[in-house]
Parts: structure tokens; C-alpha cells; sequence
């Protein structure tokens, strides 16, 4: 007879073989079914809970107001002493100007502080866009100055960590950061 354990309830197999189905042409439809369940569901939370990336696009669904936002960028670049077009940059490559914005790998807020980073500013909120931009810009100032004011390797380690770019003696070879570097020098000049 036929086995539970390979094909799950036997009930089921056992309706199966009377209608002259194969058992595996069973189990491919019971998948097929199962995906689009879990399809489904991931589109649904998706819906629910919004693409905290924002990806990068200008002004995302969550974003800060941009005279807000610009508000914001313009007085902690000055604090800090880094250029406003370049924090403009980061904060579109990083969140679209969305202080909710979480990464896959733990980066929130505006400026997609690691919590490490954040730690260091002595920020209380990570999401709280003042003090975010504040502790981005502050951590940007000390990229530039660590790299002799050179900004492609003040953003390379902006992304990808100074210790990256001290390893590789300039931007690392990895795709992201790359593409990362491109992106938000790009927006520089654009600022």
C-alpha cells in the first residue's frame, strides 16, 4: 500500500489513486497550491506593513516633507561641517527621506544608522530624524576627515565600513558598494 510518511495523509492519496491521478502529479499540485498561498501572504504583509527600504526612489510613500526634510539636512550639514549636497545624497541613497526605513541588515532611519553607530552618537532614537542626521552627518564628518576630504572614499565607507577601505586601499570591490558610490556621488553633483 501506499506510505503516510512520503505522501502526507493517506485519505487523500488514497482519493487520488481512485480518480487515476499519480501520487507525484498530487504532490506538485499540493505545491504549486502551497506557494501561492505563501505568495499571496507575502504580498499581503507586504501591503500591510510597506517597503520600509523605500528603494530609490525620490520622496518615498513615508517620506518627511522635503522642505522639512531639507530643513533638517541643511543645519546639521553646517553643525557638522559636510557639504548639504552631500548629506542630501546619502539620505536619498539611503532611505528616499524615509525615518522609517529599516534595512535588511539592521541600518534605520534618514541616514541608515547601524545601531553600533548610533550608540557612538549617544542618540536615543534611531528614528527620530534631528537626531539622526545629526549622528550621520557627525559620522560622515569623520569619514571625510579620515579620508583627507576625499569623498568617494568618505561614502565607499559610509556603506561598506572604513575597515573595508582601508583593506582594499580605496572602494572595495563589491557590486553594492560600487553601485552605492556611483549613486550618491551622481546625486552630489546634482545637489
Amino acid at each position: 500500500m501506499c506510505s503516510t510518511t512520503k505522501y502526507g495523509n493517506s485519505g487523500a492519496l488514497a482519493s487520488v489513486v481512485k480518480e487515476g491521478r499519480r501520487p507525484d502529479r498530487y504532490l506538485a499540485e499540493e505545491t504549486l497550491t502551497l506557494m501561492k498561498r505563501l505568495l499571496g501572504t507575502a504580498l499581503f504583509l507586504s501591503l500591510l506593513c510597506g517597503c520600509s527600504g523605500a528603494g530609490y526612489l525620490p520622496y518615498a510613500p513615508h517620506a518627511l516633507d522635503p522642505a522639512q526634510l531639507q530643513k533638517l539636512v541643511s543645519s546639521a550639514a553646517v553643525r557638522n561641517g559636510v557639504p548639504t549636497g552631500l548629506v542630501n545624497a546619502v539620505v536619498m541613497a539611503e532611505s528616499a527621506g524615509d525615518p522609517s526605513a529599516i534595512s535588511s541588515a539592521g541600518a534605520q532611519g534618514l541616514m541608515q544608522l547601524m545601531p553600533g553607530t548610533a550608540a557612538g552618537c549617544g542618540i536615543g532614537n534611531a528614528f527620530d530624524p534631528q537626531e539622526n542626521v545629526d549622528c550621520g552627518t557627525r559620522y560622515l564628518h569623520g569619514l571625510l576627515k579620515r579620508y583627507g576630504n576625499n569623498v568617494e572614499l568618505a561614502v565607499a565607507a559610509y556603506n561598506a565600513g572604513p575597515g573595508a577601505v582601508d583593506q582594499y586601499h580605496g572602494v572595495p570591490p563589491y557590486a553594492e558598494t560600487q553601485a552605492y558610490v556611483d549613486r550618491v556621488l551622481t546625486a552630489y553633483r546634482s545637489y
